[in-house]
């Protein structure tokens, strides 16, 4: 697997996150001026310099847990706050959403054109927030300048979300899943760019010149490939994959199963590296991005109260629950800073014991 991978795998759940928030807060007719707040404020985080920095250091990709946990931050870092049935739901849509996205890329290397296209629709949510759209055209000048060797190892971060099977209303729908949750993979369409489309076999001598050819049944409608994406900071990827699949005028699309995912406890060999980069997330925000306890919204995401209650009664998804205002966060990220120069040796254990009390 490519120690690459990671911050791809973030910016593509992240942008499918945005998709997912800013359609339920359209429908939910949140105020304009609260939604462009929870968008601007979480791409804002998602981009910011310490959280990139972190993301772009070689290292193998998260487990669920922390994934998950991450990015339950990450969907707090406004004054949006969502009850642990909603994160779950969101969380759900995400997985399922960028696995159909690698499952179905024609070429490895397409997974970049996926993560350019999500960066080009958070930079258009934010159009209205120059300082936020610059963070994320910086980040995509960082992300041109890495090298993702040859990127048949990114393939691997769909491994993590095999087990998952998740029936989502809109993919249903479009007949891109099964009833059971499992993708129905196209037999047609385009090739990838440089392919010969399927249906002859060619016959060569020993001087590698062309003897024969046979055609054979394709077991699908192929057709050449159209031109190739751009990998560069603006222009045509050539893909929808990674683009917002939800329309406001359906709603309900964004509903997934109500059966809970399978609990993944397999043991995180990098627990006191992930718990880190989660504390360094917690301590990075700016102080005029920690929303006020008395400007924060509950925001139920995909259903009633009374439902949500009742899907709180199932076991959790086996993350760690960090309850805590923005003042005691604040707190913690000091006593990191203070402790830091001391304890440098065992900092995950340290910060293991913190959660412990939380």
């Amino acid at each position: 697997m490519s120690v690459r991978t990671l911050p791809l795998v973030f910016i593509n759940l992240g942008g499918e996150m945005l998709y997912i928030l800013d359609q339920r807060l359209r429908a939910h007719n949140t105020s304009e001026d609260n939604s462009e707040k929870v968008i601007s404020d979480i791409v804002g985080t998602l981009f910011s310099q310490s959280f990139m920095d972190e993301l772009l250091k070689p290292q193998q990709l998260y487990s669920h847990r922390t994934m998950k946990t991450v990015l339950t931050r990450l969907a707090h870092a406004s004054i949006m706050r969502l009850s642990p049935a909603s994160m779950d739901r969101l969380y759900e849509l995400m997985i399922m959403a960028f696995k159909h996205q690698v499952f179905v890329c024609p070429r490895p290397k397409d997974l970049l054109l996926v993560s350019y296209n999500h960066m080009d629709s958070m930079r258009q949510l934010v159009r209205d927030t120059p300082a936020v759209e610059n963070r994320v055209e910086e980040t995509h000048r960082r992300i041109l300048e890495v090298e993702f060797p040859p990127l048949v190892e990114g393939r691997a971060s769909a491994a993590q979300t095999d087990s998952a099977h998740i029936p989502v209303s809109l993919f249903l729908k479009m007949k891109i899943q099964n009833p059971n949750g499992r993708f129905a993979l196209p037999a047609s369409g385009p090739v990838p760019h440089r392919v010969d489309v399927p249906g002859t076999i060619r016959m060569f001598d020993c001087k590698g010149r062309e003897v024969r050819r046979r055609p054979f049944p394709a077991g699908g409608s192929y057709s050449c490939s159209v031109r190739p994406g751009s990998f560069e900071l603006h222009g045509p990827r050539r893909t929808r994959l990674g683009l917002n699949v939800y329309s406001m005028e359906h709603p309900e699309e964004t509903q997934t199963s109500r059966a809970p995912p399978a609990e993944d406890n397999t043991p995180n060999l990098l627990a006191k590296e992930e718990l880190n980069l989660l504390a360094r997330l917690m301590g990075s925000m700016d102080a005029q991005m920690s929303p006020a306890k008395d400007a924060s919204f509950r925001f139920n995401l995909f259903n009633t109260v009374e439902e949500e209650e009742e899907e709180e009664e199932r076991p959790a998804f086996g993350v760690i629950n960090i309850q805590a205002t923005a003042s005691e966060l604040a707190r913690i990220a000091g006593q990191f800073a203070e402790n830091e120069e001391n304890h440098n040796d065992n900092k995950g254990d340290d910060l293991l014991a913190m959660m412990d009390n939380l």
